[in-house]
């Protein structure tokens, strides 16, 4: 049997998990106000568990790029979804902070491996001049998991109640399983089911070293490079402001507005509406520049600085939102500007790696995102005590700083070697 278009059946099942992936990550913030009420929280509980769940999902992101360069991608997923799948179902048996905490870390360590994995799942499966466009579908999955997640939730929970909402979103996970070891049986250079004119697209638009067998880098080795560094601070720099919304919307809305649950899961989804078509056209402005001719490097940085272009003074309005309606859509501006930038940084590490250290370098990235954010979510029950404007200005400030942080790399078309050479050094050393 011969699939037509396979590797965008690959990505759509990536995408898929992550969609998942939101709906289980999401599911406590709006549910907060029940929870917290029902448990005796507060806010700067719930920062504490924000704070286990990305120390956990810090950990996890390396680790889980480490173990798909090892155990290879198909596998890799089987291993992260079945690891946050029970630990979103056990969270209708928790008790008090410290029994949710603990789930809150094992759930992040599982759903970290959904980024570095998409990024090996992606160098695998498509040429460089697709890769944004599958990177974007991919985070696309993020967002229509946030669009999905408060109507969802918002209605489970009003039907089931909070502890029993846990446990049904608990089995997506389970059953998303069962197509993805059908369709995934191998890379494309060995997969039954691909086509000769497909496989001859994929392979002939990747570097000669991307199908290589060289061994992954160690941490230290990549570490030593500038282009790992390009990665790892404009992800430290930019994925907070993602964060911020991701963990604080609910809370702002009821804190800003007086939303209850019924009303965040009227309002929260929207923001998400605007960072979906900002990842799918942030992969295909960088994709249409690369066709027409336009280098790797020009329309990666090109796409970044239109992203942050959006982003920056889309926040500062936000700060002085009057309505719940005008704040939702601004903050709909500022994901579309958002994915449209970050979906061509995390196509990085498949530009500037090859073989089997993607997965490495997509970790580190996604660590460095996590120490990021965790800074941020420290401060914010600080800096949001009187108003949320500082909130907002939190996010503005980051902004210039995460589109800098991508030249430092240098020219992202001239460094496909560099892998090859790091490695042949170390040895000789």
């Amino acid at each position: 049997m011969k699939v037509k278009g396979l590797r965008w059946w690959v990505t759509s099942l990536v995408s898929l998990a992550t969609v998942i992936n939101y709906i289980d990550r999401n599911a406590l913030a709006i549910m907060w106000p029940q929870v917290a009420e029902d448990l005796n929280m507060t806010k700067d509980d719930y920062a504490l568990l924000i704070t286990c769940f990305m120390i956990a999902y810090a950990i996890g992101q390396s680790a889980s790029g480490k173990l798909f360069d090892k155990i290879g991608t198909r596998m890799g997923f089987v291993v992260s979804i079945l690891i946050w799948s029970v630990s979103i179902g056990l969270h209708t048996l928790v008790r008090g902070i410290a029994s949710l905490g603990l789930l809150r870390g094992t759930l992040a360590l599982g759903e970290a491996g959904n980024w570095p994995g998409a990024t090996k799942a992606n160098a695998e499966w498509f040429p460089v001049k697709e890769r944004a466009t599958a990177q974007g579908i991919f985070n696309a999955g993020a967002s229509a998991g946030a669009i999905i997640s408060a109507p969802l939730i918002a209605l489970l929970f009003s039907t089931i109640g909070w502890r029993f909402t846990f446990l049904i979103i608990s089995v997506l996970g389970m059953l998303w399983i069962i197509p993805w070891l059908m369709l995934y049986k191998s890379s494309p250079n060995k997969h039954p089911w691909i086509t000769k004119k497909e496989q001859e697209t994929i392979l002939d638009g990747q570097p000669n070293e991307q199908q290589d067998a060289s061994p992954s880098l160690s941490w230290k080795e990549l570490l030593a490079m500038r282009q790992s560094w390009a990665v790892i601070l404009s992800r430290f720099f930019l994925d907070p402001i993602w964060w911020l919304f991701v963990s604080w919307l609910p809370i702002y809305l009821a804190d800003q507005f007086g939303f209850n649950i019924k009303e965040i899961g009227m309002f929260a989804w929207v923001p998400y509406v605007g960072a979906a078509l900002g990842s799918i056209a942030g992969g295909l402005f960088a994709g249409k520049l690369i066709r027409s001719g336009r280098g790797v490097n020009f329309s990666r940085k090109m796409t970044v600085i239109l992203g942050g272009t959006l982003m920056l003074p889309s926040l500062l309005a936000t700060a002085y939102a009057s309505t719940p309606l005008m704040a939702v859509i601004l903050i709909a501006v500022i994901l579309f500007g958002f994915q449209f930038a970050i979906s061509n940084i995390q196509t990085l590490p498949s530009d500037f790696m090859s073989g089997k250290s993607v997965g490495s370098l997509a970790g580190l990235g996604g660590t460095a995102a996590v120490v990021g954010v965790l800074i941020t979510t420290w401060l914010v029950p600080v800096i949001t005590q009187d108003s949320y404007v500082p909130f907002f200005v939190l996010g503005a400030m980051l902004v210039p700083l995460g589109i800098l942080s991508v030249f430092i790399g240098g020219n992202i078309d001239a460094i496909q070697t560099n892998e090859k050479e790091v490695s042949k050094h170390a040895q000789a050393s």
